[in-house]
């Protein structure tokens, strides 16, 4: 899972976009960050890449009025819908943005993030390809559901990782504890979604950056089998970590926020 999924910003800005609460340049731009300019393939009515801007201008005609995010694993497609040449791209990816609204049809965009250049002057490039795909609407995770299985995974799983010592992984093991009580949020949310929302993302991250340090092969587990004794024990925490980024990024279009 990325700490900074780019379909979770495509969800949150699009969304944001799609009703009317930012401009086209300034949602593309919060998307598109320090990367290259993003290019769609797929966009209906498009022989070729396209545009961010002109992909989601396309799907607002289309009918689109909101995305959602979905953050897979192996074993745990969570909220992917088919048909299987996207899931198996998601999969790979580890994320996806599907479309919510559009009568009859549903959309899912995939990206494909590649880095190139020198370590010292590195870029990012950012394919996206769209897909149609199953319109099968997927309620939730929403949001205080999901910063509560999240509140809930970490106690159940504190005990585990002070077994790991996670601290004694270094500075890094040292930091990723230390951050998890910070009460502060240094996240902007895109318009639209509630304060909350930022909180539980960088909670969701803070946890999530523990896991790391707490799952890495770095020699403190001495067997195969230890290390997958670690990730059977983490992975309910690492789910609740996925479900909090997908009700985060996508809270604004919960029912009472519509």
């Amino acid at each position: 899972m990325l700490a900074e999924p780019r379909s979770g910003l495509l969800v949150a800005w699009g969304n944001a976009l799609l009703a009317g609460r930012v401009p086209p340049d300034d949602a593309v731009s919060e998307i598109v960050g320090t990367d290259e300019p993003h290019r769609v393939t797929g966009v209906p009515g498009e022989s070729g890449p396209v545009g961010l801007s002109l992909g989601l201008g396309r799907l607002r005609a289309l009918g689109v009025r909101g995305l959602r995010l979905a953050l897979p694993v192996a074993g745990d497609p969570l909220a992917l819908p088919g048909p299987p040449t996207f899931n198996d791209l998601a999969l790979v990816a580890g994320e996806a943005a599907i479309t919510v609204g559009a009568p009859g049809t549903a959309f899912g965009l995939v990206p494909e993030v590649t880095r190139h250049g020198t370590d010292a002057d590195a870029a990012v490039r950012v394919a996206w390809t769209m897909f149609e795909v199953v319109d099968r609407p997927a309620p939730g995770p929403f949001l205080a559901e999901a910063e509560r299985e999240l509140a809930e995974a970490m106690r159940d799983t504190i005990d585990e990782l002070t077994r790991l010592d996670v601290a004694g992984g270094g500075p890094a093991g040292q930091r990723a504890l230390a951050g998890l009580y910070r009460k502060d949020s240094d996240t902007r949310i895109a318009p639209g979604h509630p304060g909350r929302a930022g909180r539980v993302l960088d909670q969701a991250r803070r946890i999530h950056a523990v896991l790391a340090v707490a799952t890495r092969e770095d020699g403190a587990a001495v067997s195969a089998a230890e290390i997958s004794a670690r990730l059977t024990a983490l992975a309910p925490l690492e789910r609740a970590c996925r479900r909090a980024m997908v009700a985060a990024y996508g809270a604004a279009l919960e029912p009472d926020r519509a």
